[in-house]
């Protein structure tokens, strides 16, 4: 294969693989905070400001997946 095809192979592999781990540990971080939040309902400031950070955090991994698809696919020759 050419480097460029190789290039844009890697790209939509480095994309569907980052893409599911930030989605399963999205899911399963609300899922437990709706749970928290249902089993203990004078702590959902606490577990929605701790869950938010968390969905940030994970949604990182998932933002630099997407900047190393987009490198390979605009600076590979």
């Amino acid at each position: 294969m050419e480097n460029k095809a190789m290039a844009l192979a890697a790209a939509g592999f480095c994309m569907g693989v980052g893409a599911l781990g930030p989605g399963i540990g999205i899911g399963y971080l609300v899922g437990k905070s709706v749970e928290g939040i249902a089993r203990q309902p004078e702590a959902s400031g606490d577990i929605r400001t701790t869950m938010f950070i968390g969905v940030g955090v994970t949604e990182a991994v998932a933002l630099y997946a997407l900047v190393v698809s987009i490198l390979l696919i605009f600076v590979a020759k």
